[in-house]
């Protein structure tokens, strides 16, 4: 088993209103990270109210009983730190990074949204949100290119009211519908305490940050529990579908054709997910990956090919997507895509290739630690969707205990056509 690469000090604690903290100090920068991970996404919406996990985004950036609109981001800025948040299917976060003596800035903005957002909420503002998610809709979706691929996907691989299979944006209707009293139950329901985590990473003494963060968040009451939703696990009701791929095509304003594949996968706290994980760095990163080698360079019948997973909580997905050479239709790129997937399928994988795909693999990995903010996104997601922050310190042994049979035997279950849903995006003169 190879030694790890990585030992970051973690110490967790809970606070009495069910808060996790978990803390990351290193001194190596004058900075600190603060970063606020609630256990709530989109799977978690009800039907008819879609995107609300993301409209919430927005939302919290919008003021708070102490924190006027706007006024967010100009402290943190102004006290030469940066923010954001995201939104997916399984959690929402909220983050800053600020110099080390501005802390008690971050814990303080952070606390008043968790502890006092309803009173700042108004009308006027779910308005102006609701148009501006609209709009972001439109610009990232409805008129990018290749926008509503995903979505496609996603609507074809799962059955009706499965939690993943609407967008993380949600459907304009369901954002149209949005009402206040919405707003403050899914608030309610889903942003107190008992459901977040917190996790600082940088320069800062534990013992002190812990008093500061008792001393923002300590006094915030725990509210009643969701309950979480019901996930029915891929091929249970038809959902993945048998005896083959599902299907969709979509006509866009695109140049060439590009093809979407998804296999129904293990999921991030899956003791097979570092292996699939491999298995799509072997299949695409890098020029002799076998995607690559075989379809950009050789045949050259693909512009572009990616193969990823997504570290999902309930369950998993990998996704193969190709981009056709001119003259190539989407048909001959599927299957000349799905040849090299049958291949490494019902064969072997070569000592070489493997060891590469372990090094990009662990590489990708150590990468995404080096900086504070990435460190803390990091514990946070171990921490809500794995239940163990300190995976963080593992990962890097689990993925060198990963062996050439683990990554054969995965492609064996991930590559079977039964669990494939399709997606070609063409040219919008191209016919089915």
């Amino acid at each position: 088993m190879a030694p790890s690469a990585v030992s970051f000090e973690v110490r967790e604690h809970t606070l009495d209103n069910g808060l996790r903290v978990v803390l990351q100090p290193d001194t190596s920068a004058p900075l600190v990270a603060v970063h606020v991970m609630y256990h709530v996404g989109s799977k978690n919406e009800r039907a008819g109210r879609t995107g609300f996990a993301h409209l919430f985004e927005h939302l919290l950036f919008q003021g708070s009983e102490h924190v006027p609109r706007e006024e967010h981001f100009r402290l943190v800025q102004d006290a030469g730190g940066t923010l954001n948040g995201t939104t997916w299917f399984d959690r929402t976060n909220y983050f800053e990074t600020l110099p080390a003596n501005e802390l008690d800035l971050g814990l303080w903005l952070e606390s008043d949204r968790m502890g006092f957002f309803k009173p700042g909420i108004t009308q006027e503002k779910l308005d102006n949100q609701r148009d501006v998610v609209k709009n972001e809709r439109r610009q990232s979706y409805e008129n990018r290119p290749y926008g509503l691929a995903l979505e496609t996907v996603l609507a074809h691989a799962y059955d009706e009211g499965h939690p993943y299979r609407h967008p993380t944006i949600g459907y304009m209707p369901d954002i149209d519908a949005a009402r206040l009293e919405d707003v403050h139950e899914f608030f309610d329901l889903h942003y107190g305490p008992n459901n977040a985590t917190l996790v600082l990473a940088g320069d800062f003494e534990p013992a002190e940050a812990l008093d500061r963060v008792e001393a923002w968040f300590g006094e915030i009451p725990a509210r009643p529990a969701a309950d979480p939703p019901v996930v029915p696990l891929p091929g249970a009701g038809g959902a993945g579908g048998v005896g083959g791929a599902r299907r969709a095509f979509i006509r866009d304003r695109v140049q060439m054709p590009r093809v979407y594949l998804m296999f129904h996968s293990p999921r991030y706290a899956d003791p097979d997910f570092e292996s699939v994980d491999t298995l799509t760095h072997l299949l695409a990163d890098g020029n002799s990956s076998r995607l690559q080698r075989a379809l950009v360079y050789e045949r050259q019948m693909a512009a572009d090919v990616s193969a990823f997973t997504w570290p999902t909580e309930s369950v998993g997905m990998c996704f193969v997507v190709a981009t056709a050479r001119p003259g190539v239709s989407a048909g001959e790129l599927e299957r000349a895509v799905r040849d090299v997937l049958d291949e490494l399928r019902t064969g072997e994988i070569r000592t070489g290739e493997m060891e590469g795909a372990l090094n990009r693999a662990r590489r990708a990995l150590v990468g995404g630690l080096a900086g504070f903010g990435d460190r803390a996104d990091a514990l946070a997601h171990a921490a809500v969707l794995r239940g163990d922050p300190h995976y963080v310190n593992d990962a890097f042994t689990r993925y060198g205990a990963v062996s050439r049979q683990d990554v054969e035997r995965v492609a064996r279950a991930v590559l079977d056509p039964s669990r494939l849903t399709v997606v070609h995006v063409v040219p919008e003169a191209v016919q089915p």
